[in-house]
This record gives structure tokens, sequence and C-alpha cells, in this order.
């Protein structure tokens, strides 16, 4: 397992991302990492989640998180969470974090080793940063002071490289990392020193005195105060010091563990007298490029330590690519004295063709000074003198919205001494194994950077009169800069319309793709293009895509949308996935962004209708499966209908936490597919969907379920079909009981026994009843209540079911200690204990046991409370049944309130 916080927090395993969620179950993991093995309270972690009142659940929200990250860690036995102290551990190796790795190395480097090992393994750290620390983590005060924290952790370990390619006569190398950080951290002045040294050990020092006086002013402006004495003696040694000596391609460079020498970069070339000068064919610099400091510097650094020096910037249309390279190319010209190459391969253009790699050989060719009369006529002679040219010569040659990698080869140098970067929303995997290019994935622009697009365009007025509608325009716009100048450009042409009405319209997703175009391109545009260039497996799946309830899926479920088999699915997605439009989180788990799914319904047209129908038998079929492994031994709630059969092999899990993690991962689409099949007409599958979620419903009973429970209900009715209606009624009654609606929850619960009765369900009757008298002690009723607990537990007792007899000899019990019964509700207790089938789960055994143990402490007996007590715990083990852990461990430990305060789920027995 591989945790990630510097940079995107993210998680790994292998090779593989794990989908880790929300933004807040991204700072649980942060924070547990952080931690270093040491318990984080839960009050620690709700002022990291939220940074105003955390809500009234919010420790059921905590511990939702830490088990879903357990559920997500299943699978690897040397990484896990578990309580302890008040709070919860992280316990993993030494080596499963890059804060962790990053932290050992610079304690290595601190340690006095020469200065040439010392370079190595900060070389080593630095490299492990990916970006801005604990990105899509949140911004709650304490999330950002963490960050913080990590960013001077950076900085500092910066600072101790450049001091020790310094001592090992290798100061300039520093450069590359030091510059873009002193950009940011202008009034640093241990970093701005360290910048100055470096410049004048590469024999700049007209540039280190500039950026030294820069400073001096800034100082005195915004905190008006002289430079102290690192930046000081800094500035003294290059007034009195001689040039620099010998160039830095004559000193010796640490190399870094475990790669090849790098071959060495010839001397540039002398130019004749009357030599033309170097070309520059690159377009015209980006207008308001912002951001992306940490991809610059993914770039830089992915450029110069590559061999060859070729990398590869791949994300989807829009994102950025060029206007990414092409600053970057302005930014470093100085390091190509011999000029820059640029050509755009128009793998966008419609009709799918692009200029051919021989007529870029021959303008390139022409540019570096071939007359015409000269140009070679066959395309290997025109590949060979233009690597002829470029030997001996500094060159970067940036080749643009590439298709594949075989237009690209053809216009690579021969020699180490050029640079080569590529664009292109392909992955060209076929480049890196043959060429060992280097991919940078370039992602979607950060919220904050969103909104800085929006001020280049519209100004910082605007902006800073409505912020929260900026902010929600930048989040509609997908993190795409395309998107977010195009909506930029619509404001600006209506200086009168406010940014809250422009987000109001963006909300509207039958018109957000037509929002966002202007006169000559647009998002739906760019993304038929990359449609358009699709093979035939991929173009079939991304139509079916139009058909899907969610915005993520997995192999199975793609599988029952196209018809594909899974070999012809995972092939499919795999194109969808080299084209950037779907992203793979992990080895079988894809989401497709907003706007990509919208274009995708917006040719919904050329979809095959069979597919949606499919799906949902599909996600039927695989929650059939999960209830029966997440409450063994209960009978299932509904068969597939007559005719029907699933589209593939149902999911298998073999254990409750498998089962009850798949459910946490597909609630979305499991709710969005009881609304999707209730609208298409499969009023049969939305309440069948419905009612198989009730495991996951009664674990997370607060989490808003009355929406989807009540329009599967209204599915059932159309049907006429009492068994549904019933069990819809007893489930939806059961969820507003919890929840406090009482009046809503008894109109649902008088109906739901007779409908059992009509539909001829005895057991479904016992149910019904148990829940019936639920509400009605919640409103007083303890009569009612009663008579109903006892009329449910004779009727279990008679169908000889003993996992439902279970059931309601624990709620009979239950009332009878809310009634001043322990006698009897002891009697009930020790029965249901007796008879309860060896599948019973723990948690109802618990809940049992509890029971007992407070029946015996009203009736005096001591001993007998403490050892039902001891039993309880021991079988609730580190995680309770039903909330926090520590506190259940502690109620029944002690014969507090604890899991008896909760209810045996009385859903489907």
């Amino acid at each position: 397992m591989d945790f990630r916080l510097l940079g995107p927090v993210s998680a790994f395993s292998g090779d593989v991302q794990i989908p880790l969620g929300p933004p807040k179950r991204r700072a649980v993991l942060a924070l547990l990492v952080l931690a270093e093995g040491t318990p984080v309270s839960t009050e620690r972690i709700t002022e990291a989640l939220w940074d105003t009142e955390p809500p009234t659940h919010a420790r059921t929200i905590v511990y939702g998180h830490v088990s879903a990250l357990r559920g997500l860690l299943h699978t690897e036995p040397a990484a896990h969470v578990a309580t302890e102290g008040g709070g919860y551990t992280l316990h993993a190796p030494p080596e499963s974090a890059d804060v962790w790795r990053f932290r050992a190395l610079v304690r290595r480097a601190s340690d006095g080793p020469p200065a040439e090992e010392s370079a190595t393994l900060l070389r080593e750290a630095l490299g492990l940063w990916r970006g801005q620390a604990l990105g899509g983590a949140g911004d709650t005060p304490l999330m950002a002071a963490a960050a913080d924290r990590l960013t001077e952790e950076r900085l500092a370990a910066l600072e101790q490289f450049a001091a020790a390619l310094r001592a090992c006569g290798q100061g300039a190398q520093a450069l590359a990392l030091l510059r873009p950080a002193a950009e940011r951290h202008p009034l640093r002045e241990s970093l701005i020193a360290a910048v100055v040294r470096s410049l004048h050990d590469a024999d700049r020092q007209a540039e280190a005195l500039d950026l030294y006086h820069r400073t001096q002013r800034l100082l005195a402006q915004e905190l008006g105060v002289d430079p102290g004495a690192a930046l000081s003696e800094a500035y003294l040694a290059i007034l009195h010091a001689r040039p620099a000596g010998r160039p830095a391609a004559d000193r010796p460079v640490p190399e870094e563990p475990g790669t090849a020498a790098r071959p060495e970069a010839p001397a540039p070339r002398p130019a004749a007298p009357d030599a033309p000068p170097p070309p520059c064919l690159l377009p015209r610099a980006p207008a308001g490029f912002v951001g992306r400091a940490e991809d610059l510097d993914r770039l830089t650094e992915t450029l110069r330590s590559g061999n060859p020096p070729l990398g590869v910037v791949t994300g989807p249309g829009g994102v950025g690519k060029t206007s990414l390279a092409v600053h970057w190319a302005y930014a470093h010209a100085a390091d190509f004295p011999d000029g820059i190459l640029h050509a755009d391969l128009h793998a966008t253009e419609p009709d799918g063709t692009g200029p051919q790699p021989a007529g870029v050989l021959h303008d390139f060719l022409q540019a570096l000074g071939v007359p015409e009369e000269r140009l070679p006529a066959d395309a290997r002679a025109a590949e060979q003198l233009y690597r002829s040219l470029l030997t001996g010569r500094r060159v970067l040659v940036l080749l643009d919205n590439a298709r594949d990698s075989a237009q690209v080869r053809p216009l690579l140098p021969g020699t180490p001494g050029c640079t080569v970067l590529v664009t292109s929303r392909n992955r060209l995997e076929g480049l890196v194994a043959t060429d060992c290019a280097r991919l940078l994935p370039l992602e979607r622009l950060a919220p904050e950077d969103g909104v800085r697009v929006l001020r280049t365009v519209i100004g910082d007025l605007r902006v800073a009169a409505e912020p929260a509608a900026a902010e929600e325009l930048a989040a509609l716009c997908d993190g795409l800069p395309l998107a977010l100048r195009l909506a930029a450009a619509r404001l600006a042409a209506r200086p009168r319309l406010a940014l809250r009405a422009m987000a109001d319209d963006l909300v509207d997703e039958h018109q957000r793709l037509s929002l966002l175009s202007g006169e000559d391109l647009g998002v739906a545009a760019t993304l038929r293009l990359s449609v358009q260039q699709l093979p035939p497996a991929g173009a079939l799946l991304f139509r079916q895509l139009a058909l899907h309830v969610g915005s993520e899926l997995d192999g199975a479920a793609a599988a029952a949308l196209s018809g594909l088999s899974p070999a012809g699915t995972r092939a499919a997605l795999d194109e969808l996935a080299a084209a950037h439009l779907v992203e793979e989180w992990t080895g079988d788990r894809y989401l497709m962004h907003d706007l990509t799914r919208l274009y995708a319904r917006s040719c919904a047209d050329g979809a095959d209708p069979a597919g949606l129908h499919r799906l949902l038998v599909h996600y039927l079929a695989a929650g059939q499966a999960a209830a029966a492994a997440a409450e063994p031994g209960s009978q299932p709630c509904a068969t597939l209908p007559p005719g029907v059969s699933p589209p593939g092999p149902p999911p298998v899990f073999t254990t409750r936490a498998e089962a009850m993690s798949w459910y946490v991962t597909e609630r979305a689409n499991l709710t969005a597919a009881v609304a999707a099949a209730a609208d298409a007409g499969h009023p049969d599958l939305a309440w069948r969907i419905a009612v198989h979620l009730w495991p996951l419903v009664v674990r997370q009973v607060h989490d808003g379920w009355e929406p989807t429970l009540e329009r599967a209900l209204a599915a059932a009715a159309l049907l006429d079909d009492p068994d549904a209606e019933s069990r819809l009624c007893s489930l939806l009654g059961w969820v507003l009981t919890e929840n406090g609606q009482h009046s809503a929850a008894l109109e649902h619960l008088r109906r739901a026994p007779d409908l059992a009765v009509r539909a001829k369900d005895s057991r479904g009757q016992v149910i019904a009843l148990i829940n019936w008298a639920a509400a009605l002690e919640r409103v007083g009723d303890l009569s009612g209540a009663g008579t109903r607990r006892e009329q449910a537990a004779r009727m279990a007792h008679a169908l000889g079911h003993p996992h439902t007899e279970t059931l309601a000899l624990y709620h009979l019990a239950a009332h009878c200690l809310t009634a001043g019964r322990p006698d009897e509700a002891l009697a009930h207790g020790l029965r249901a204990l007796e008879i309860a089938p060896d599948q019973t789960s723990d948690e109802r055994r618990v809940l049992l046991l509890d029971t007992c143990g407070k029946a015996c402490q009203l009736l005096g007996r001591d001993g007998e409370a403490r050892r039902c007590f001891a039993e309880a715990a021991a079988l609730a083990g580190p995680a309770g049944p039903d909330g926090d852990p520590s506190a259940e461990r502690e109620g029944l430990a002690s014969g507090g309130r604890g899991a008896a305060g909760g209810n045996l789920r009385a859903l489907a027995g």
C-alpha cells in the first residue's frame, strides 16, 4: 500500500489507484498518516472536517469515513485502521507513505553524510512531491495548517539540497527547483539567498544581483525591513568573489541511485559568422495563463531528468495541455540557445487528418536553414538530414496535438542535447515503451485556480462581489480551462449579467454545454473530436454510457450497458481512458466527469435502450448477492421478475465486510437506479432494487433514504403488488421512525401488516408488526406496542423460522425492559440466544447479551450482568455494531446504554 500526501491525497495498491471518495474521507486518511502511528481523536478529526459548527451527527459521519477506509484497506493485511486510545490509529509499514519516506530521507541527509550522498538523498526526497500537499482533502483551518507545515518541510529540504550541491561544486543544478519555489515564496529570505548563490554558481551574476535588489525592495515595501543575515551574506559573497569558475557541465553531478549514467550532451556547436538566427517557431504565448505552478515544476523535472529528455503531456480536451507546454517553452527558451521547433500535428481536425511527418520535417529543415531546393524528396532521407543538423545543438522540439506514437517517432532527434515535448489527448504508451518517454498527466484545475481564470477575463471586482458564485462557476466548469474561459467570455460580453445568474443557468444540465461554447469553439466540439477518434468498441461503450444512471461505474456495469463480453468491455474502457473520456480510479472503477457525462447524454439517441434494462437487472442481481452476504440467514427480499435473468454473473462476496463495502461504493448508482427504473417504465425493477438496499439503510438510517424509498413505494403501488408495498411500507416506516417523523411513519406502518396478509407472507407480517410497535413506542403508546410485539413473537414461533423468532424475541425483551418487567425481558432474551441459528451475526448476539445484562442488573443479579456485558464487549470487538467503536465498548462493559440503545434490525429478519 502506498499512501500519498505530497500532492493530491491518494492511495495505491501496487500500480492501481484506490478510489478514496469525497474530500472529507481524504482528510481523515491524511490525518491518520500524518499522526505516524499515534491515535487521532474523533474530536480532532471533527475539527479538521468542519470549519464551522459541525452537524449533530458528526461523530457518525466520522465513523462512516473510518469504516469506509477500513473497507478499502481490507485486502492489505499490512495496513489497517485500529481503534486505540479513544481514537483511530493507522498501522502500516514505514515505507507505506510518501511523507514518511520523505522525512526519513531528509533525516538521513541531515546526519552528516558526504555532500554527494546528502544531495542524492535530498534529490530522492524532493522527487516524492507531486503538487500542493494534501490536495483534495479540504481547506479547513486545521487542514490548511497541516499543508503549510508540509510545505515548510519541503522548502527547508530544498534549501538543504541547494547547499549540498554547492558543497560538491554543482550549485547551479539546484536552480530548476529553486526558481519556481522562490516565485511562490518571494519573502522567504533563506530561499532567495539559495537562489542568489546558485545563480552565481551558474555564472549568472547579473541575474543574482537583480534578484537581490528586487527582494530588498519587496521586503521594504511589504514588511518595512532590510534583508537579514542569510540574504545579505549571499549578496556580499557575489560582490567579493571571482567568477564561479568552470562551467556546470564540467562539474560532477551526484547520480541518483539505481539510474543508469546519462549520456553527456555535446557542447553547443559554434555558430558561423553569417549563420541565420536560431529558429523560434512557437505560437504566441498563452494569454492570461494562471496556476499550474506544480505542473510546471514537474514538467521541468521530467524533461531534465529523462533519459532521453522526452516528455508527453496528456489529458482530456480543453484541460490546457498546449497552454502549459507553450508557457513552459517561453519560460525556458534561454535553455535552448540553438532554437525552438514547434509543429501542430492537428490530431483534433474534424476529418481526422493532420500533417504527415514528412511535411513537418520539411518545415523543420527549412527553419534550420536548409534551402527549399535542397529538401530531400525521400522521407527517410529527410529524417537523416534532420537528425544530422540537430547533432551538437541544444534545441527544444515541441510537438502539439499528437494523435499517436507513429506521428511522433520520425520527428525525434537522435542526440541527447535536444529536448522533446509532446502534447496529446491519448497516453501514447507506445512512445513510452519504445523511446522511454515520460508521461505527465495534466489534471483539471484546482477550484482556486479556476476562480483565478475568471478573474483574468472579467476582472477582480466582479469576482470579489460574488465570491461564492465564482467558486460554483469554477466547479460547474469541471476545472477545464477551456470551459472556464468560455464561461468568462460570456460574462465579459454581458457586463450586467450576475455571476449568480450565470451559475444558475449552468446548473441546468440541459443547457450547460450550449452555454459553454463560443463562436468558433466549445466544450461539446472538443469532446466530439475525441469521440470521433475512438475505435469501434470504445465508441459503442461511449454511446451506451449516455444511459448510465451515475457518474462512475465498474467493468460489470459497463458490460451490462454495452452488451460486450468482459474482455471486450475491458478493451473498450481502456480506449475511453486512453482518450481521457473516462478516468480510471482503480483497476476496475471508472469516473466520467460532469461535462463529459452531459455530452454523452446529448448523444443518447444513438444508444441502445436495452442497455439500461440490462444495467438495472445487473444492479438488482448484485444487490441480492450483497444482501445475502451482509445478513446471512435472512430470507431474500425478492426474486428477479419472471423471465428476467442477469446479463452476467453477479459479484461474489465472501464476507459481510466485502458486501458492505460494495454497498457504500455503489450507493449513488443504486439510488439513481431506482429513479431510472421508475422513469423508464420498469416499476418491477425499481421496488426490487430499493428493498435490497436494506442492509445499508439500517446502518446509515439518517442519510436521507426517504425520497428513494418513496419513489420505490410509488412504483410498487402502480403494480398493485401487496408484497412489494408491504416490504416498502415497513422499510420506509422504520426509516421515518428513526428520523423522528412519527406521524408519517405510522401511516405506512399501519398498512404494512394487512398488505403482508394479502400477499400471504406471514414472515413479512411479523416484520411489519415489529416495526409498527417501534413507532408506537416512540409516541408513548406502550400498550399498543406491547400487544403487537407479543403478537409478532407468537407468529414467529408458529412459523418455525429461528432467525425471525430470534428477532421478535429481542424486540419483545427490549419492550419488557422499557415496561419495567425485567424478569420477562431476561426470559425472552435467554430464549432468543438459545434458539439463535449458527449464522446469527455477532451484532445481534451483542444486542441480546446487552439486553440480558440490563435485565440482570435490574433484578440485582450483578454477577450475571457483568458476565453478559463482558461477553457482549468481547463479541463487539474493536468496532461496535452501530456507531463509534470505543463508545460501544464502554457502554457494553459498564452496562450503560451502549448498543442496546439501538435497534436489532427488523427489516428482513
